[in-house]
């Protein structure tokens, strides 16, 4: 072979990887396997096994870890690099349940589709480790561990999560008691409260209840445990859908269906009792600090308390119920001048009035006429339109405020006065308690809904002089046109102003200041900074009994059932009576007999319906009864027909990465122990398991928080070795595209563009040009098959890489790969004689030039290689081969080095050239090479040489010589004196290393 095949050599060393298996690795107490070499895990976030397959954008984090992988190994590492496929989900089930075709006939097809184009890329992974949680014994395990969150709960004692048997245990002993109120009550191993004045009023033993109280209590404290919760309900699709599957308009992100909100039984995950620890150990972990971010963001940690409004009289009907709110700035109390409570809110057909209290505004309404609407109807209409909204579009920032009056009132615990009760789409069920105090002075929503409905607006904190300064002042805009020491005389009156009259801003003072107006007979917080007017207004409210200080949380805890066939069976049984109804005890299947493997099923399509109220049947609940109903010990149970949401098997995957073969472990220990516990380099041990996690940053909170989660629970429990499953983690960028839109907003196939005079044609219509994500449906998709099939995978892999830094967005430009292929091509050049064949790699002995330019490139490359800074690495590579181009044959000891560090990047063309050059084997094992720091000092440097402040010369001298000697040859030198010639050196200043100076007339 003369010139350079790509695709002959690709495919064989591909073979050669596969046949010899070459990127296997074992387990401790494997043959052959050296537990004492240092490991390293590197991981990717496996894929969807779309049906489209891949396009040019999704390998770029891919091949950025397999070069990871093969530096480790040529480091001396054991490298674990799994792949694996997130199989189970809607799209694959919609796509099965359109084209009449079983999900896992089309999910299989897909994987062996991406699986073929993975292996194209030459990425290193063991294939022997594959996994699809679509695997029947893989999603055993994950049922398994659904298993741990059910029998375990929260001991808030230790802070972890402890087995539920711990907990029955210390309920039998008398240890714990169950309050009047459900909760329980630490009463000391020997019940010693009982002994010193009896237990707390109302208090019951674990044996005062029955089978089902003692469940139902068990139930308020399991990890895993059913409640009846608002969700998003999607009847065309027959499904709950997360929050991120539902557009701003409240239809499904799949097929543009209407979703509603209603209360659907689910069982749901207990995550918030890990928020601290899920927010604090992000201090544990290598993480990107806007991901960090994020997630503390998403758990939305604050303290505040809560606060207790009595309801009013409602006419001739008296409620005892009080509201319960969540304020993180009890401070402002004073300010609340109305209430609302979400649509939701389970008080709200309680308190609503059977008539508009006289002189109710008729824009509280709900803008209906009084006469032909009452409250009862307008909230019914308003909870409707509520429904048919997502909680992105009710919380947007933008949105016109809307609410309906409830005609009731409630009382202000500070100061005493009745204020309206709204309900509002603006608030939500799913946060805090779904019921505010509104302050409009300091909330800038508030503010605006006040300002709609002519609600109060009361100032209790007092802005800063800043604040002042940056606002305009509505009413009298002249303000705003006052100097600086004008505007310092009126900050008196203007501050007194604001204090009356809020109103004539614009915005919100949200901000700490001073409190004022805060004062009743018994407590004053006026003058008082806001953290300590907020300890002392909390401190009354707790004397009073009508508040008390809160810990509260953004993050809610986890919805994880669907009504969908496309998933993991849960391992739950529910006992049925004598007329197969539910009686409500439920029953774990037996760790022993899982997996519950989906039945087959002819029809495994939701019940859809227009009715946005017809009960839910999931396609499970159309199987055989042989599946569906299990006998035990004479009692018959329904299994539990929903699934496991997607997230579910992707949030475990990279431990059964460790050990995929285990059938008797979901990971064996000392596999588990090796691969999860790294050694820091200042001492001790990593917090995170897995080395590199690489992915997109759209998975910051929900798979990452959701994998910690469950990471954290097999912690607690003993069967991890790490609190934390990701040591570093690194999101890459993306590849970015060009995509065309005719006049009519169709997108037009982007390979078929013309450019001329600055604008954009397709078949003689002008479009105009986007950059955004690649996808089929843009039109703009590069598939990688086209991209090898014309360049090769090598050159591939090093444009994807040299577009720019790894963890930024670059655009895709088709043309710009030839440039890679140039290099290429270039190099193989270098090495094989085009004409013959021959190998141009020789023994003769590297010139010093030669030796100085490998040994920089190894410096640079290896640093670079460390902080995945590919493209410089690549550069430099580029720079030494045009270097080396020169030279009619290559140096074996310069020709070795430079195929070994290109051997990451461009695997095919090193394993050919290190063939060629003679060696046996493979390449992906053999050493990195080693920099010799000597041929990094350099004998000579060049300064530049000023005259009078302008370079005027350039000499070399020795790099270690002083300013005498330098100053010597700078004079002596032929330009310089041509410069100087005929004037008198004044001064001569030498800067060494750096410049020399010279200052002559």
């Amino acid at each position: 072979m003369s010139n350079y095949d790509h695709t002959e050599i690709e495919a064989r060393w591909q073979e050669y990887w596969a046949s010899n298996q070459t990127f296997r690795v074992g387990n401790p107490g494997d043959a052959g396997f050296d537990a004492s070499k240092p490991k390293y895990y590197v991981l990717d976030m496996f894929p969807y096994p779309s049906g489209v397959g891949l396009h040019v954008g999704h390998p770029l984090g891919y091949i950025a870890t397999d070069i990871v992988a093969r530096y480790k190994r040529m480091r001396g590492f054991n490298v674990l690099h799994p792949m694996g496929f997130d199989a189970f989900g809607l799209p694959a089930e919609q796509f099965a349940v359109e084209h009449g075709v079983h999900p896992r006939v089309t999910t299989e097809q897909n994987i062996d589709n991406m699986t073929r184009q993975l292996r194209r890329l030459g990425l290193s992974y063991d294939w022997d480790r594959c996994i699809s949680t679509t695997d029947v014994d893989y999603y055993k395990w994950t049922q398994w561990i659904f298993l741990q969150l059910y029998n375990s709960w929260f001991d808030p004692s230790v802070n972890r999560a402890r087995p539920i048997s711990e907990l029955i245990a210390r309920l039998r002993s008398g240890e714990i008691d169950v309050s009047i109120d459900g909760g329980l009550v630490d009463v000391g191993a020997s019940g010693g409260l009982d002994a010193i004045g009896g237990a707390p009023i109302g208090a019951r033993k674990w044996h005062e209840l029955d089978a089902t109280q003692q469940e139902a209590l068990l139930a308020e404290y399991r990890l895993a445990y059913l409640a009846e919760v608002p969700v998003n309900w999607c009847p065309a699709l027959g499904t709950v859908l997360a929050n991120e599957e539902v557009t701003n308009e409240g239809r499904s992100e799949r097929g543009n269906h209407p979703v509603f909100k209603r209360p659907l039984r689910q069982w749901m995950l207990r995550i918030t009792t890990f928020a601290d620890r899920l927010a604090d150990d992000l201090e544990m972990v290598a993480w990107p600090e806007a991901i960090k971010s994020m997630q503390r963001y998403w758990i939305g940690r604050s303290e505040g308390a809560h606060v207790e409004f009595r309801i009013s009289d409602l006419g001739s009907r008296m409620s005892q119920e009080t509201i319960r709110v969540y304020t993180t700035r009890p401070d402002t109390l004073f300010g609340a001048t109305y209430m609302v409570l979400a649509p939701e809110h389970p008080l709200v057909d309680e308190l609503v009035a059977d008539e508009w209290p006289e002189g109710t505004p008729e824009s509280w309404k709900g803008g209906a006429k009084s006469e032909i609407r009452n409250p009862k109807s307008a909230i019914a209409a308003y909870r409707a339109e509520a429904e048919a909204r997502s909680d992105v579009d009710r919380m947007a920032e933008t949105k016109t405020k809307t609410g309906v009056f409830t005609g009731a009132t409630a009382i202000n615990p500070v100061n005493g006065q009745a204020i309206p009760i709204w309900i509002a789409d603006y608030v939500l069920m799913g946060y805090g308690t779904g019921a505010i105090m509104a302050v409009p002075a300091h909330d800038q929503r508030d503010m605006e809904f006040a300002k709609r409905f002519r609600l109060p607006i009361k100032p209790v904190v007092m802005p800063s002089d800043d604040w002042f300064r940056e606002n305009t002042y509505e009413k009298e805009p002249g303000y705003a046109e006052l100097s600086d020491e004008q505007w310092k005389k009126s900050l008196h009156s203007i501050r007194g102003l604001y204090s009356r009259d809020p109103d004539m801003y614009a915005v919100a003072f949200t901000g700490a200041g001073e409190s004022i107006n805060s004062a009743n007979s018994e407590i004053s917080i006026d003058g008082l900074h806001t953290p300590d007017a907020k300890r002392k207004i909390t401190a009354w409210l707790d004397e009073k009994g009508v508040g008390s200080f809160k810990v509260q949380y953004k993050l809610r805890d986890w919805l994880f059932s669907r009504q969908r066939y496309w998933g993991e069976p849960f391992p739950i049984l529910h006992e049925l009576d004598a007329d197969g109804k539910h009686t409500g005890r439920i029953r774990a299947v037996d760790a022993g007999d899982l997996p519950v493997e989906l039945p087959p099923m002819d029809d495994f399509s939701p019940t859809s319906s227009d009715d946005p109220n017809a009960p839910p049947r999931p396609p499970l609940a159309r199987s055989g009864d042989e599946w569906r109903i299990v006998e035990i010990d004479g009692v018959k149970y329904e299994r539990e027909l929903n699934t496991m949401p997607q997230w579910a098997g992707s949030c475990w995957y990279y431990l059964r990465f460790i050990d995929n073969r285990n059938d008797d472990r979901f990971v064996g220990q000392a596999a588990e122990d090796y691969w999860m516990v790294s050694e820091k380099k200042s001492g001790g041990m990593h917090a995170g398991g897995v080395d590199l996690y690489v992915g997109g940053a759209e998975h910051a909170v929900l798979h990452l928080l959701y994998a910690r989660f469950w990471h954290k629970v097999l912690f607690d429990l003993g069967h991890v070795s790490t609190p934390e499953p990701f040591g570093k983690l690194f999101n890459q960028g993306y590849i970015q595209a060009y995509s065309y839109q005719d006049e009519r907003g169709i997108y037009r196939d982007a390979t078929k563009v013309e450019a001329r005079d600055g604008k954009y044609f397709i078949e003689g219509d002008e479009v105009t040009r986007s950059l955004g994500k690649m996808g089929k449906s843009l039109k703009n998709a590069v598939s990688p098959d086209e991209m090898c099939e014309q360049h090769g995978c090598d050159t591939l892999r090093l444009y994807e890489m040299y577009m720019g830094p790894l963890d930024q967005s670059k655009p895709w430009e088709t043309q710009d790969i030839v440039g890679l292929s140039r290099f290429v091509k270039r190099v193989w050049r270098n090495f094989v004689n085009v004409e013959t064949g021959d190998l141009l790699v020789n023994d003769d002995a590297p010139s010093e030039d030669q030796l100085r330019a490998l040994h920089k490139t190894i410096a640079k490359v290896t640093d670079d290689m460390e902080r995945m800074s590919y493209n410089t690495a690549i550069a430099s590579l580029i720079e030494l081969n045009n270097a080396l181009v020169q030279a009619a044959t290559l140096p074996r000891a310069v020709a070795e080095p430079f195929v070994l560090m290109l051997a990451p990047m461009a695997p095919h063309l090193a394993e050919e050239l290190w063939r060629r050059m003679g060696h046996d084997g493979t390449i992906a094992y053999e050493s990195w090479p080693a920099v010799d720091q000597k041929y990094l000092v350099e004998d000579e440097v060049e300064l530049p040489v000023q005259i009078n402040g302008k370079v005027r010369a350039r000499i070399k001298v020795a790099s270690d010589a002083d300013k005498d000697a330098i100053e010597q040859a700078v004079l002596a030198d032929a330009e310089v004196q041509k410069q100087i010639d005929g004037k008198t050196v004044r001064k001569t200043i030498v800067v060494p290393g750096r410049m020399v100076n010279i200052v002559a007339n």
